[in-house]
């Protein structure tokens, strides 16, 4: 899915009543959903999470960026961090945000881990394909 698709995307859920929305093309897959309700609906939040093949063993010991955009460690400027160093992380729990566009994408594990190292600093621009964190990835 190119970048112009996403765009359009993005702008036909910020002028629409929707509260989720999610599409899969290929091994991408896109969630956005808004923060709030159908009556006063929030920021728009999306989540961008790619398929790996099992084959591929460098990517399933790194979370990586799907998109380029300014890593975020927290919720907020005031907020702990979502992971840090040691902690055990559950398929699906969100690691990080990342901004891209004005727009707020919670970027979450693909797979239960352990956090083993950030590669990130907080508010450092990260590209696609760049490796977030070093996880060990739990066994099954």
């Amino acid at each position: 899915m190119d970048l112009k698709k996403i765009e359009k995307l993005v702008e036909i859920v910020e002028k629409s009543s929707m509260l989720e929305f999610s599409i899969q093309e290929g091994d991408l897959k896109i969630r956005m959903s808004r923060r709030g309700s159908a009556d006063t609906p929030g920021e728009p939040v999306m989540t961008v999470r790619t398929e790996t093949p099992a084959e591929e063993t460098v990517e399933e010991n790194y979370i990586i960026s799907p998109i380029v955009g300014t890593f975020y460690s927290a919720p907020s400027p005031d907020a702990k961090p979502f992971v840090k160093v040691g902690d055990v992380v559950k398929a699906g729990q969100t690691v990080c945000i990342l901004e891209a566009m004005k727009l707020m994408n919670e970027i979450e594990s693909d797979y239960d881990c352990e956090i083993e190292a950030v590669l990130v600093s907080n508010e450092q621009k990260v590209e696609y394909g760049q490796p977030l964190f070093k996880v060990k990835k739990l066994s099954d």
